[in-house]
């Protein structure tokens, strides 16, 4: 009998390490505390519920079982519930809004790595989701050319996924950092990629960042909004110069061909030393170099008539 129920202890333990854990955590005390405003949310300290939290995780990892790690928005979970007609305040309702969030792609497995270094990028990666969404409701509402019945959201994206596979073809091997701003109406879409292009002509990127970045230029083409994006490439190691530079290009959203304008080295220097909230100049970064965006093949044509 006692070997029996030790085999069962076994087999469920077995079967426990093959269904993944999903952590939701709520990445700041400003969250934090919207959150407690909820009866049915038990905690009261955002550092040692933190602390219990990385405690869970790492109790995890020592029992083999596989855990993923999301970042919870008090905002965007009062949207799902509203959306969804649930009760907030409930562990039910916050269930099912994780699951949700997972679903959407940008959970993060946890390897042991300490919060402070999780936390960062569980922050990017929501908001590459968030970007994703709003663009994705923009191109959706966008409707159909009323000549000719061409979709505009879908020839939005593929013109914008067009740009982005010309831009970092021409942007060469290295690490790249890309940021696209689009002053869509209603609140702008900023989003980040980081790229690396290997010698063999590999591009190694977050598939979530590379699509939320790709929508946000759809939604820039489509609702024919103001925008740019700015490419800083990686110098690398040392030269036998002297430290070398990291390079800094950019291009603006041409509203009229549906396209990405070179900017000129001037205007990408003012762009990159300008505080985008008081629009005040800034000063240089050193070891910068600002140059001007190269020029890429436009795809012919418009969008749609």
């Amino acid at each position: 009998m006692a070997h029996t129920r030790s085999r069962k202890r076994r087999a469920r333990r077995s079967l426990r390490r093959e269904v993944p854990s999903i952590v939701p955590v709520l990445a700041d005390g400003a969250h934090f505390a919207r959150m407690r405003a909820y009866d049915s949310f038990a905690f009261e300290e955002h550092g040692r519920y933190l602390r219990r939290l990385e405690g869970l995780l790492r109790a995890l990892r020592a029992q083999k079982i596989p855990a993923h790690v999301v970042l919870f928005d008090p905002v965007d979970y009062e949207l799902f519930c509203q959306a969804q007609e649930i009760d907030p305040d409930t562990p039910d309702s916050r269930v099912r809004y994780v699951a949700e969030v997972a679903a959407s792609g940008t959970a993060m497995p946890y390897r042991g790595q300490a919060l402070r270094h999780l936390l960062p990028a569980l922050r990017e990666a929501h908001a590459c989701r968030l970007t994703w969404h709003a663009g994705t409701e923009i191109l959706a509402r966008s409707g159909s050319c009323a000549r000719c019945g061409t979709d505009i959201g879908k020839a939005a994206f593929d013109r914008a996924a067009h740009a982005l596979t010309s831009l970092l073809e021409r942007a060469g091997c290295g690490t790249h950092h890309l940021v696209a701003s689009v002053a869509v109406p209603g609140a702008p879409l900023v989003t980040a990629l980081d790229v690396r292009r290997t010698p063999r002509g590999e591009l190694r990127a977050p598939e979530q960042a590379a699509l939320a970045l790709a929508t946000a230029l759809a939604a820039g083409f489509a609702t024919a909004s103001a925008g740019g994006v700015v490419l800083r490439t990686d110098a690398g190691a040392e030269g036998e110069t002297g430290p070398a530079r990291d390079t800094v290009r950019g291009w603006s959203l041409d509203k009229a061909g549906c396209w990405l304008r070179p900017l000129t080295a001037s205007e990408v220097f003012t762009a990159y030393c300008t505080d985008p909230a008081t629009r005040e100049p800034l000063a240089p970064e050193p070891g910068v170099d600002h140059a001007p965006g190269f020029g890429l093949p436009h795809p012919g044509g418009p969008m749609h008539c």
